[in-house]
């Protein structure tokens, strides 16, 4: 039974960068499910390495920050009559090398450059191919549970801006089409990119202490959630940010972790 429905449509996927990654998990999900894909991916080693994930599958090298780039990105593939069901927009990045610093303290070049890259990129790529998406296809980003609470320095705030510019998309685009935006909000998750953040692991484990399950959120969970979105069975989803945290956000007084903290005081 194909209950996504995707069997033979082409789906645009950004950010694969290796089998730990979102963006992973969601392209290999559709491809077993028959959908044809795409890729866009930010450097020659991550071309290599998609290439040998996806063989059958055509990888584009594309810098977000350029968006030049972007333009022909958008103009090959209308060249090549390339007609997407939809868009994965997997994309973050954040200058991380003095470690995470008071929100305050923030650094221009540094907070432009990651909102170029996170967010940014979601607009202008939309753009580049708007007229490669059918005219009910689907895009969907990746966010963050709790774009308040978050102690990732800026891309709090940056996340932020992302799911703004979600229902902001949703709502330019329903002037001559049906194509949907949402965003994922996702707990945290054990990627190879969370790695990199600074103390990510203690807010990864506190996380799962705050699950209802007692067990964190993985990363084939937020794939399925994403597949879900990206196929014409969410249809009546728009402008919308799906909360995929195992139960998080409504267990922050947990009594358990409450006690342990009280009684260490």
């Amino acid at each position: 039974m194909d209950f996504l429905k995707v069997v033979d449509k082409i789906f645009l996927i950004t950010g694969v960068s290796n089998k730990k990654s979102v963006a992973f998990h969601t392209a290999r999900t559709l491809k077993n499910n028959g959908a044809k894909l795409i890729f866009t991916v930010q450097s020659n080693e991550h071309v290599k390495r998609v290439e040998k994930l996806f063989p059958d599958e055509k990888v584009y090298l594309l810098n977000v920050e350029d968006e030049e780039a972007i333009r022909n990105f958008g103009l090959k593939l209308r060249s090549d009559n390339i007609s997407l069901a939809g868009m994965l927009h997997s994309i973050a990045f954040a200058n991380y090398s003095d470690g995470i610093k008071p929100f305050h303290e923030t650094v221009y070049k540094d907070y432009v450059q990651a909102s170029q890259i996170s967010v940014f990129s979601l607009i202008a790529i939309s753009n580049a191919i708007k007229p490669c998406l059918k005219n009910d296809a689907s895009v969907v980003t990746v966010s963050i549970s709790n774009t308040r609470a978050t102690n990732y320095g800026y891309m709090g705030p940056l996340k932020a801006a992302l799911d703004s510019s979600v229902a902001f998309l949703a709502k330019s685009f329903s002037k001559d089409s049906k194509v949907r935006f949402n965003a994922v909000c996702s707990g945290p998750l054990k990627t190879s990119a969370s790695a990199g953040i600074p103390g990510y692991v203690n807010n990864y484990l506190y996380a799962e202490k705050l699950t209802l399950r007692q067990e964190a959120l993985s990363t084939s969970e937020v794939a399925d959630s994403i597949c879900y979105l990206l196929s014409p069975r969410s249809s009546g989803i728009n402008a919308t940010g799906l909360l995929i945290d195992a139960g998080m956000s409504c267990n922050y007084f947990d009594e358990d972790i409450v006690n342990t903290i009280a009684d260490n005081l």
